[in-house]
């Protein structure tokens, strides 16, 4: 498909010279002008514009004469199949040769006698051997008289029909142009699409998504879709030339909005840009644009959890042969040390100020009974929100947030420095809430995956179905310290997803609770 990328308003016409004289100080088009020049490149643009123009047109012609060429000989044919009948039904005596029917072949000539044959006619070689069949007529010839079969029809014998309807023996010729005139007529010169402008005005980042809308410069009816492009990064301000992730890429839009969903915001913001395009070429992209997304990614600290446990990414394991040790020895045969721990993770560009630094080499960080693993990244301000979905066949299974301090034995309730839904599947069955070794049993069904919300300023820890948001249960405290995301698990498994907005509903439902406590808000 020939298209045309077309210069600014001020240039000139591609159709013809330029309507405005040459600017001061360009140089003459028969010189040597610099490759920068703008006056030269358009000057170009236009020449290469109208060569591609004068291709296409030139295909187009070809296409109509061999059309034209099909048609012409088709009537040809006509014509000498229906001679050669003219001629059986006038001397059924000496039929002629049957006419040629090969594409190249001249049609056959009428059959008259002698002296009515005109002068410029010649009887042909082939036919001389019939002349037998001719007599001299007894009297002086007059007009000549021609005797037609009532079979052969003459009067529609060539005719251009609008219906595309044939007869068997070719005496209709359907030929149509309407439809063909009508995309003729049709043909536009079609220009390189406006570049859209990114509203950010009515974009909105909410719930893991992200709707973007944008708006063209002016209007333009023959625009077919846009194409949206997006990529995560942790720098505010206009795109870098050069970032760690690539752009994604979504084609077919055909409006002005479009919706992001099932986001995982595990970078602090995303870049985003749009083009137009029709059915020719597409449009230079519009201005990026960077929206912040803000949202809480946190990691396990692997290095710092129960030597029973196994934690892969967000995910964790409960081994009785000792998964993390393990691990370390796997790790240290290999020779990469820590290189699994979150901190070191690839995936984090730049390391969040609160994330903690690793301690102590880990065995002894959780011991005994207290099958812990913490978060990475420290809770001091503003609202939190990430879920956790457990196997229900897991005997003990626990989350929560405790402080930096919980001691090495301490299970997750069971003191002051922490906080937590714990659900306990060995010889029976309780879903309790814990805090400072006192528990409160909740009467509601034990959902698979449950949200945690945590608003450290004003001392809510709220737990909800992840699923129908349902709330569980409420604590109101007042934390001393920052907190940590804490879980604990005993023989099973869980795994964490981080990286989320809190939910729309979720927000609605805890500005309600900031001015009235919760029916199950707190323990006693």
């Amino acid at each position: 498909m020939w298209r045309y990328r077309g210069t600014p308003p001020h240039t000139p016409s591609p159709w013809g010279p330029p309507s405005s004289p040459r600017p001061t100080g360009v140089p003459h088009p028969g010189g040597v002008a610099p490759a920068d020049d703008p006056w030269r490149c358009d000057q170009a643009n236009s020449s290469r514009a109208q060569e591609d123009l004068e291709g296409e047109f030139q295909s187009l012609y070809a296409l109509l004469d061999e059309l034209k060429d099909e048609m012409l000989m088709k009537i040809k044919q006509d014509r000498a199949s229906r001679t050669y009948e003219l001629q059986v039904s006038t001397h059924p005596a000496c039929p002629p040769p049957s006419p040629p029917t090969h594409r190249h072949s001249r049609p056959p000539l009428p059959l008259f006698p002698p002296h009515a044959r005109p002068s410029w006619q010649r009887v042909p070689r082939r036919w001389r051997a019939q002349r037998s069949c001719w007599r001299r007529p007894t009297r002086p010839w007059g007009r000549p008289t021609i005797m037609t079969s009532p079979s052969v029809t003459m009067a529609p014998a060539f005719r251009l029909s609008l219906k595309a309807k044939v007869s068997d023996n070719m005496s209709h010729l359907m030929v149509d142009f309407a439809q063909e005139r009508r995309l003729l007529q049709a043909l536009a010169f079609l220009p390189v699409p406006s570049t859209p402008e990114i509203d950010l005005a009515e974009s909105l980042v909410a719930d893991n998504c992200v709707t973007l809308a944008w708006r063209m410069p002016d209007e333009d009816s023959k625009i077919d879709h846009y194409v949206l492009e997006y990529r995560r990064t942790n720098f505010d301000g206009p795109p870098r030339a050069k970032e760690d992730q690539p752009w994604m890429v979504v084609e077919g839009i055909k409006g002005t909005e479009y919706t992001l969903t099932g986001l995982k915001f595990d970078m602090k913001y995303m870049n985003f840009r749009v083009r137009a395009c029709n059915k020719a070429v597409a449009g230079e992209f519009s201005e990026p644009v960077t929206l912040e997304t803000r949202a809480f990614m946190f990691r396990l600290d692997a290095s710092t959890c129960h030597q029973n446990l196994r934690v892969e990414e967000l995910s964790v394991e409960w081994d009785a042969t000792g998964g993390k040790v393990q691990d370390v020895k796997a790790r240290e045969k290999d020779g990469k040390g820590r290189t699994a721990s979150p901190a070191n993770s690839p995936a984090r560009v730049v390391q969040s100020p609160k994330r903690m630094p690793s301690g102590r080499g880990g065995r002894d960080r959780f011991t005994a009974e207290s099958y812990t693993v913490l978060g990475d990244t420290l809770i001091d301000g503003d609202d939190h929100y990430w879920e956790v979905r457990y196997d229900r066949d897991s005997k003990a299974f626990g989350v929560g947030v405790a402080y930096r301090s919980l001691g090495k034995f301490d299970q997750l309730g069971k003191t002051s420095a922490s906080w937590c839904l714990h659900l306990n599947n060995w010889l029976q069955v309780s879903f309790s809430a814990k805090h400072a070794n006192k528990a409160k049993v909740l009467d509601v069904p034990v959902p698979d995956c449950i949200g945690v919300y945590c608003n450290f300023h004003e001392g809510f820890l709220s737990f909800y179905n992840a699923r129908t948001k349902q709330l569980l249960h409420t604590f109101k405290a007042k934390f001393t310290q920052p907190v940590l995301p804490a879980f604990t698990v005993w023989c099973g498994s869980f795994h964490v997803s981080s990286g989320l907005q809190v939910p729309s509903a979720v927000k609605c439902l805890q500005k309600r609770n900031s001015t009235a406590s919760s029916s199950n808000a707190s323990l006693p």
